[in-house]
């Protein structure tokens, strides 16, 4: 079954014409046929640049200037399972390596100050000078309250949902001045929550820039009613129950 999924994937047919301006590739981040979903799409859209979610500015520029440190650059992150990414980076023909990963002292920063003032003088451009809407702030802490095993207080992730805005706004940012840089298409890898249309990097790109047009495909492991112009379903990954860490005293 799981060599179906993954012939199934590495099948696809190249995106329909005309391609998006910056184009948003989700991923499962320990799902390594959702990397090489990702990598077929970066393959067949021939972009100018790709953003990483993974990497930092500083970190993606050593790796853009010399091929050769790209894993290098990986390991200074902190991010892991390099071997199941490396197909993407093999997939990036003369694409730019562009990184948009904040440093931890920002997003700690965060849940202190504000998304807003760590933002800059654009955060109103992306929308970070408001407040969500109660139902979505609701759903949304609900969203984290579960993806951390119901193991904190309900409260306290209000600042994870904060955190979160940011991320996408960092990223949509990001892309946006390779777009400028590089001209389309951008291509953008980052995890399925920040893929998402309604309130990830899509919708953060479209409050911003709303001229510039985005195409959002969720390599998910199954329909789970996350909306993405496009879904790819990938075999399951075989993992540990991720609560087990959490929850066990």
């Amino acid at each position: 079954m799981r060599l179906t999924c993954l012939l199934l994937v590495l099948a696809l047919p190249a995106m329909a014409e005309p391609v998006a301006d910056i184009v948003i590739l989700g991923e499962v981040h320990d799902n390594a046929d959702a990397h090489l979903g990702q990598a077929a799409a970066v393959r067949d859209l021939r972009p100018t640049a790709v953003v990483f979610e993974m990497l930092t500015a500083e970190e993606a520029a050593r790796a853009d200037t010399d091929r050769n440190r790209i894993a290098a650059a990986w390991e200074a992150s902190g991010w892991p399972n390099f071997p199941i990414y490396a197909p993407i980076f093999e997939a990036l023909g003369p694409a730019r390596i562009v990184g948009a990963a904040a440093p931890r002292d920002a997003i700690r920063g965060v849940y202190s100050n504000g998304a807003a003032a760590l933002f800059g003088q654009d955060a109103a451009r992306f929308g970070l000078d408001k407040a969500l809407p109660d139902d979505q702030q609701q759903a949304r802490m609900q969203l984290q309250f579960d993806a951390h095993c119901a193991a904190m207080p309900f409260e306290t992730m209000a600042g994870m949902v904060a955190v979160q805005r940011y991320r996408d706004a960092v990223f949509a940012r990001a892309a946006l001045e390779a777009l400028e840089a590089y001209g389309p298409p951008v291509a953008v890898i980052a995890g399925n929550g920040h893929a998402r249309t309604d309130w990830g990097v899509p919708a953060m790109i479209a409050m911003a820039a709303p001229e510039v047009t985005t195409h959002a495909i969720g390599f998910v492991e199954q329909d789970s009613g996350v909306p993405f112009d496009e879904i790819r379903i990938v075999a399951q990954a075989e993992r540990d129950d991720p609560c087990t860490s959490l929850t066990s005293n």
